[in-house]
């Protein structure tokens, strides 16, 4: 098949591309377009106008800011895959990148893309959810940032307005001397969708305990979730305690069925392989510790 017909247009600033998504209600913002074009291809998405703001001055890029990592919308995904910057600054995204498509889609694809398309398995949202990034968006009005668990609200679905871009992605950065993480997930082949991803990020003491633990869950339901288990935290992270904080939080989780996982898998998949993240984080850190 071939796409709908439609307008393309290539803005020179960041008030063209908000002026333009303003005057078409059906127009639709391309970058790496690894989503989009195949949905145009099947006439999935029949947009009347595209907007590609691949080229804008300012949106890519990856640099440190104080206390966050702050990485262009546009940024392509491969870049912050090789970036040292991230290895060191950002461990966790580094770690699910690699787990992010297929190496060609991430040369095309990009960090503010995969945000905004929201798919529920994805890698990205979920590092931004589970270290509580903050998602920069440009209006006509200005700049409106914004909390990660407020921006990703359904399968597909964010809570840009609809003259609104994603400008940038601010992931916080820990300071603390000794981190680890870890980034799981079950999938028919790799680099397929995700059934269940996990990613956990940790910070100890000199004396082994935990000061500091985020643990996000993706693909169980209809967008990625932070598993609160504050519990752990001050605690010298045993494994069985860690598997019963984790099976607790994740029972709750609203779970989806479909033809590849029912909910009941996918919430027993998300507490064996959110301890083992947990477990994991552990590990890395107290490997990372041992070689200051």
């Amino acid at each position: 098949m071939k796409p709908a017909p439609f307008r393309y247009v290539r803005p020179a600033t960041l008030s063209e591309a908000c002026a333009a998504l303003a005057a078409d209600e059906d127009a639709r913002i391309i970058a790496g377009g690894q989503t989009l074009v195949p949905m145009l291809a099947m006439r999935l998405a029949r947009p009347t106008t595209l907007v590609d703001i691949s080229r804008l001055p300012g949106l890519s890029g990856i640099a440190r800011e104080e206390d966050a990592l702050v990485i262009g919308a546009t940024t392509r995904q491969v870049l912050a895959e090789r970036s040292a910057l991230v290895a060191s600054d950002l461990p966790l995204l580094a770690a699910a990148l690699p787990w992010v498509g297929h190496p060609p889609t991430r040369n095309r694809g990009t960090v503010g893309g995969s945000c905004a398309n929201a798919d529920p398995s994805a890698e990205i949202p979920l590092v931004a959810v589970t270290l509580e990034a903050e998602m920069v968006i440009e209006d006509e009005g200005g700049p409106m940032p914004m909390p990660a668990d407020d921006f990703f609200i359904g399968p597909m679905l964010t809570s840009v307005p609809p003259t609104g871009i994603l400008t940038a992605v601010r992931f916080p950065v820990w300071d603390d001397a000794r981190v680890g993480v870890a980034f799981h997930e079950i999938s028919a082949r790799k680099s397929d969708f995700a059934f269940v991803s996990a990613a956990a990020q940790v910070a100890i003491d000199e004396e082994g305990r935990c000061v500091k633990l985020a643990l996000g869950i993706g693909g169980v339901g209809d967008r990625p979730v932070k598993l609160d288990v504050s519990r752990l935290v001050g605690t010298q992270l045993d494994a069985a305690a860690v598997a019963d904080a984790v099976r607790e939080a994740t029972s709750v989780l609203e779970a989806t069925s479909d033809l590849h996982a029912s909910a009941d898998y996918r919430r027993r998949v998300a507490s064996v392989l959110g301890a083992r993240a947990v477990s994991d984080a552990l590990a890395d850190a107290q490997v990372k510790g041992s070689g200051r």
